[in-house]
């Protein structure tokens, strides 16, 4: 059986979130610790991660307070070592595909992820770049779903876990026409990327089948990143 788990976590981060979409799959016992980015407690860095970002675990050890974390448990990061931390300690989450072929395009799909979509999401969002640029991302990790439906490489998978985050924020940045982007392109680009028909018909499914997964609504707190993210990115085009 599992050790004790305790994620270090935050819910502005899609990184972290992450991670806590595959505890919720894996149905996996843990503790979490909200950290606050933009006021980090002065043990988080020695005792936890010394990059001092979220997300964090601490696995094992003594029951202790998640704010007084033990030398004797073990200090892992970054979220898709995190991810896959998880599924190897709960296998039977089926989020890590048993068909080696299956596995290495979870793992491109993740790439696509990380080097394509990420950075053409943001310089689009911040207005350094136009929406086409964001469009060819998206149509490289499109081209790479199952024809008709399913997710990224059949069933879910740490694929999905990886891009979902990201999706459903860049969802509230455009739903709310936020960003440095011109005025009125947000709800626009939206509509391209998850109307299920036109240009994106596949990746707009795709994204829809994403955002109703349990998991994601369970780790997902609209209300409090759409606040966030209109103070943070409301006056980007002033």
């Amino acid at each position: 059986m599992p050790e004790r788990i305790v994620l270090y976590t935050a819910k502005i981060c899609p990184y972290a979130q992450r991670v806590e979409i595959a505890l919720h799959e894996a149905q996996a016992p843990h503790v979490q610790y909200q950290i606050d980015l933009q006021n980090k407690p002065e043990w988080y860095a020695p005792k936890v991660n010394p990059a001092s970002k979220v997300p964090a675990i601490a696995y094992g050890g003594p029951d202790v307070p998640p704010d007084q974390p033990s030398p004797e448990s073990v200090k892992l990061a970054e979220s898709l070592i995190l991810v896959e931390f998880v599924v190897d300690l709960y296998p039977s989450s089926g989020l890590l595909p048993t068909d080696p072929v299956k596995r290495a395009q979870a793992r491109f799909f993740i790439d696509g992820v990380s080097t394509k979509l990420v950075p053409a999401w943001h310089a689009f969002s911040q207005g350094k770049a136009p929406a086409e640029d964001l469009y060819k991302a998206v149509e490289h990790l499109q081209a790479l779903l199952p024809e008709g439906q399913g997710f990224a490489v059949g069933a879910y998978s740490i694929a999905d876990v990886a891009i979902t985050p990201f999706l459903a924020r860049a969802r509230v940045t455009l739903v709310n026409d936020l960003g440095g982007y011109p005025e009125g392109e947000g709800p626009k680009v939206l509509e391209a990327l998850t109307s299920g028909s036109g240009r994106f018909a596949r990746f707009g499914k795709y994204f829809n089948d994403l955002l109703a997964r349990e998991s994601f609504k369970a780790t997902f707190d609209e209300a409090y990143i759409t606040e966030r993210y209109k103070a943070r990115f409301g006056n980007l085009r002033k």
